[in-house]
């Protein structure tokens, strides 16, 4: 049974997401403010946060950024639960380091979907294999490794999300080809994920910049999305 943690401030809101993932088969703790929340993901070792943006006193951005920074929680899954819908707080709750973004109001039923989707991709990451596909990846003395969910790059060990680890390792698996936005969306999310073009720019960047100065093995294709350079 997955261990979920919901951090929201707004009592109905809390125990209504409660009811639901308990109603299907999810352990759940809640928190009513981020600095409550952050205190139990630290401790808790839950499988998935679900994340308000707008929470009293420490924002879910903080948060967010916290977990991210602490190699306890850095790849616990996040979906980031709010009433802002503009693009920019889209980006900059995915910039923090949630992998996924939902807006309220919100159907209990896609949401619940969203937390199993969160959790295969985890699990998928953290065990790693298709059939045939190799537990390692070393490429542009980058190295990464699915079964340990870790990356080094210069023998230095790399802080990603876990979609960032996605990305990352769907282009190392595919050096010198070319793939469009949509395509790294579908190959990391799911087909039909409602993740716009700007977002994968976001993560794109994101890599880089942790990357330091192995980040221009990620290259830009004006006009298509990106690639790996080639061995």
């Amino acid at each position: 049974m997955a261990k979920l943690l919901i951090v929201e401030d707004e009592a109905d809101i809390r125990e209504l997401i409660s009811f639901n993932l308990e109603m299907s088969g999810f352990e759940v703790e809640k928190a009513r403010d981020g600095e409550e929340g952050l205190a139990l993901a630290k401790n808790g070792n839950f499988d998935l946060v679900i994340l308000d943006l707008m929470l009293p006193g420490m924002d879910g951005l903080k948060v967010c950024s916290a977990l991210r920074k602490n190699p306890d929680t850095a790849s616990t899954p996040v979906i980031m639960l709010t009433a802002r819908s503009q693009d920019d707080d889209v980006v900059d709750g995915l910039e923090s380091g949630a992998d996924d973004y939902i807006t309220k109001p919100f159907s209990p039923k896609i949401l619940i979907a969203r937390v199993k989707a969160a959790l295969r991709r985890s699990e998928s990451s953290g065990v790693g294999q298709e059939a045939g596909d190799s537990s390692r990846i070393s490429i542009h003395d980058i190295v990464i490794d699915t079964a340990r969910h870790e990356t080094f790059a210069g023998g230095s060990p790399v802080d990603l999300s876990a979609t960032e680890f996605s990305i990352l390792r769907f282009l190392a698996k595919n050096p010198g080809w070319v793939f469009s936005r949509n395509q790294i969306i579908d190959s990391v999310k799911g087909e039909d994920y409602p993740v716009t073009a700007r977002s994968v720019d976001v993560q794109i960047l994101g890599i880089r910049k942790k990357l330091g100065e192995y980040g221009n093995v990620i290259e830009t294709v004006r006009g298509i999305g990106y690639k790996m350079k080639g061995e």
